[in-house]
């Protein structure tokens, strides 16, 4: 009876080991997705929340500092809303005017979102054509020609 007592004591410290480890690892799921409009307007309400918001990189605004590691920039909406942006990281690849940066983090004060982690993406660059212009007879054309002739 003592080594089954044990057995199962055992059992529920890992398990109760392991959901914690699952939940502390995953942040963003406890988090709030919102545009940078609804961000800004209700900063009060979201002053605790884990956010993910994007917003379009302000390029003349990026200030790097190798030394620190410390990334600072504002990002804005297309409505023109502007919000400052304060990242201790390492500055992500394609990051320059027109990109699309998608933030996950804290608001501070005076409209300053502290990022946890900052990533880019360029969706003009990955985007397909219009389907208006699409011509089926030219991608089975492709399909259907022999590698050596491309």
């Amino acid at each position: 009876m003592k080594k089954n007592t044990l057995v199962l004591t055992g059992g529920v410290v890992i398990a109760g080991a392991i959901l914690f480890l699952l939940m502390a690892a995953t942040p963003g799921s406890s988090g709030v997705e919102l545009p940078l409009k609804e961000l800004l307007a209700k900063q009060a309400v979201h002053k605790d929340d884990f956010v993910t918001v994007e917003g379009l990189l302000i390029e003349n605004s990026i200030k790097w500092n190798a030394d620190k590691i410390e990334l600072k920039f504002d990002v804005q909406d297309a409505e023109g809303n502007k919000m400052h942006v304060e990242y201790d990281g390492v500055k992500p690849d394609n990051f320059s005017e027109g990109v699309i940066v998608i933030l996950q983090g804290y608001l501070g004060k005076n409209d300053t979102f502290t990022a946890e982690s900052v990533k880019t993406r360029c969706p003009s660059k990955y985007e397909g054509q219009d389907m208006e212009n699409y011509d089926p007879e030219t991608h089975k054309d492709k399909l259907n020609k022999p590698s050596s002739e491309e």
